[in-house]
């Protein structure tokens, strides 16, 4: 029976069914750790953009001083007592029953005038926990939160409302507030943007105008006065705009709130400063979720401000997607031609071979190293000689001489390339023989077979190939810290200007942005939840692009099956 039994699990081995099971297994544990994963990115991410309640606790500090705190509770977590002991150096005698503290992290703001923003409370030392409705958030331009009770609002110095109303004032200010912040927005973004880009073009007219040995002084005097006449036009817009930016800022300074904090001292705190405010003891579920939704739309569509830890990712979000697509425009005619050469015109031997390896082993090469590279070959020299040959007008400050998008691109289809290239050619294997010379018999050029046979049949390869270099291109932030990404980005790569795209500007990436939230942070209690808002926002990017490729992908498929052996 033993033997019976020995043969029988012989033959399930040697039949691969406990291959399939394994294999099975392996996909269910992968899977789950993915969805875990993902799962904790997005509680940990979108819970920092719901409206918490705001706890009033009091409590007796490590001295023994009765203390009184207004903020958010963050996280609660246990410790065992000898931690709680080293970490804080009491030495208090505890039930004998006791082996467990429970301390919460609450978010106070006010870092400004009364630092930390974030502070340990220990359970035991909590005396009482309160949750007044007049408690009240203010999210500001600078240094953070600010949590208190709304007292006053004022207007070039005096009381406009209080008490009941001023919450009813301050909604009514903070509309005109937000009005005169766009028209302060459009003026430096939009007027001076275009005034600086002008007069920088007038200036390097100015130095090619010196440069040019051939005009007459006749020819260069003409020239030089339309460029005065140019500049005198440009700057007197210029001074007309600076008026009208210094009376919008003078009349955005006129309006202010006076808060009380937990300290109980008042502070006073210009609408300029403020972005928004809100009672959340005080609202619905509904008021909740739109107040939530509300957050998320800010977080994707505005400026990061306060270091990278507040305000939204706009800019990274369209360095990153903008990158990307310029890289697979770049890859896909790069490794598509190279895989046609390789598999339909060299003559297969030792040497394409060799070609082969070099190729797969590129795929394993650090992307730092591609980094390196793209920095000395495509920015020092190749950049370096195109401003010497077409933008010496503008030297020495460079203009493709200096890190930036288009190198960036570059470097990552330098970095991918061997994955469309053994992608594309394993579908230009796999299309039969056949098929090539029942198109060369009806009189088509090989040419001709390519394009209008070989290739379409071989589209769906050609799709996976791109696929998988901008899975991996869209995450990689090694290589883009030497080839132009930065921390922030003063203007966006498209704009109204000439020529609208500049590939030669620097930009935001996400990636990059979740290095610099999560480690370069001056606040990391508060960087933290913006690094799994901002991780998860980057994965959610790279699924979708994935998915627009593969429906690409799958109805080329539908169209050529059958025609594949």
């Amino acid at each position: 029976m033993l033997h019976s039994k020995n043969t029988n699990l012989k033959t399930w081995v040697t039949s691969g069914e406990l291959w399939i099971w394994l294999n099975a297994a392996a996909v269910g544990i992968s899977i789950t750790a993915v969805g875990g994963l993902l799962g904790l990115i997005a509680v940990r991410g979108l819970a920092h953009f719901w409206p918490a309640d705001v706890a009033a606790i009091h409590y007796e500090s490590a001295s023994g001083v009765a203390a009184y705190a207004l903020g958010e509770v963050v996280e609660t977590e246990s410790l065992l007592l000898d931690q709680y002991r080293s970490a804080t150096g009491d030495t208090d005698d505890f039930p004998a029953d006791v082996e467990v503290i429970e301390r919460s992290l609450i978010k106070t703001g006010n870092r400004r005038v009364d630092p930390p923003d974030f502070q340990w409370i220990y359970s035991h030392r909590i005396a009482s926990i309160g949750y007044p409705d007049e408690a009240a958030v203010f999210e500001r331009m600078e240094w953070g939160n600010a949590y208190g009770v709304l007292e006053k609002v004022l207007f070039d110095g005096s009381v406009v409302a209080e008490a009941d109303t001023a919450w009813t004032e301050f909604h009514m200010r903070l509309e005109r507030v937000e009005t005169l912040r766009e028209a302060i927005a459009r003026i430096e973004r939009g007027e001076f943007n275009t005034i600086n880009y002008a007069l920088e073009q007038i200036r390097i007219e100015r130095r090619r105008l010196e440069l040019d040995t051939t005009l007459t002084d006749a020819a260069r005097e003409r020239s030089e006065a339309a460029l005065r006449s140019q500049t005198d036009a440009l700057t007197v817009r210029y001074t007309l705009a600076e008026t009208d930016l210094a009376a919008l800022i003078e009349d955005l300074q006129r309006d202010a709130i006076e808060i009380t904090i937990s300290t109980g001292a008042t502070l006073t705190i210009p609408f300029a400063d403020v972005v928004r405010g809100w009672q959340p003891n005080r609202m619905s579920v509904i008021a909740k979720l739109k107040h939530y939704f509300f957050s998320v739309w800010l977080f994707l569509t505005d400026d990061p401000r306060e270091a990278n830890t507040e305000g939204g990712i706009l800019p990274a979000i369209f360095g990153t997607v903008l990158m990307v697509l310029l890289m697979s425009v770049l890859v896909t005619p790069l490794g598509v031609v190279a895989a046609v050469y390789l598999r339909e015109y060299a003559r297969q031997g030792a040497f394409v071979q060799l070609i082969r390896i070099a190729v797969n082993n590129l795929a394993g090469v650090p992307s730092i190293v591609y980094g390196v590279f793209g920095l000395g070959f495509f920015v020092y020299f190749l950049g370096g000689n195109l401003d010497a040959l077409f933008f010496e007008a503008a030297l020495p400050a460079p203009t493709f001489g200096t890190p930036g998008l288009v190198w960036a691109s570059l470097t990552l289809a330098l970095l991918t390339v061997p994955v469309v290239i053994v992608s594309t050619e394993e579908g230009l294997t796999r299309i039969p023989r056949s098929i090539r010379e029942g198109s060369l018999a009806l009189g088509a050029t090989k040419a001709e077979t390519l394009f209008k046979v070989v290739l379409p049949v071989a589209s769906p390869s050609i799709f996976t190939g791109v696929i998988l270099a901008v899975a991996r291109a869209a995450g990689e932030v090694a290589p883009l810290m030497l080839v132009g990404v930065v921390k922030l980005a003063p203007t966006l790569p498209l704009d109204g200007n000439f020529p609208y795209l500049h590939l030669e500007r620097k930009f935001m990436h996400l990636g990059f942005h979740i290095y610099d939230v999560g480690f370069q942070s001056p606040n990391v209690d508060a960087a933290r939840p913006l690094v799994y808002a901002t991780a998860l926002l980057l994965v959610l990017l790279i699924v979708g692009l994935n998915l627009t490729a593969i429906m690409l992908r799958t109805r080329l498929e539908d169209r050529y099956r059958g025609v594949e052996s």
